[in-house]
């Protein structure tokens, strides 16, 4: 099974990058350019229960990555997230949150194999 993708972000250039980096390797992303919309997606059944892992900035307009990720995991405890930012010193901010932090920029077979393993993970636990 091929899980979805949900790439959190509100840079349009960065988000265009790693989805297509992501596609390129045949994964399915789906961007959203807010965490408000990313929520208003989730509403989605079949979304919902495709999603494989969410991948999210920390500095977005309307709610930062740690308030994002604790409404996601009210909705979702279990789901990996990868959160990547380029400030390191907001790592903190994700403590007890149950996320794999990384700071900006990633090369793409960095990401690619972070990707891999977050999804390998997730089919492990749920299998």
């Amino acid at each position: 099974m091929n899980a979805e993708i949900l790439l959190v972000d509100d840079n349009p250039i960065q988000a265009a990058t790693r989805q297509a980096i992501l596609t390129l390797r045949g994964r399915r992303v789906i961007v959203a350019d807010s965490a408000h919309r990313a929520l208003e997606l989730l509403e989605d059944a079949e979304l919902f229960s495709a999603l494989g892992l969410v991948i999210t900035d920390h500095w977005m307009p309307d709610l930062n990555g740690p308030q994002f990720i604790e409404l996601l995991r009210r909705r979702m405890p279990a789901i990996p997230v990868l959160v990547v930012s380029g400030m390191p010193a907001v790592e903190s901010e994700y403590t007890g949150l149950d996320v794999l932090f990384r700071t900006k920029p990633i090369p793409p077979d960095q990401l690619l194999s972070i990707v891999d393993y977050l999804l390998d993970q997730r089919m492990s636990r749920t299998a």
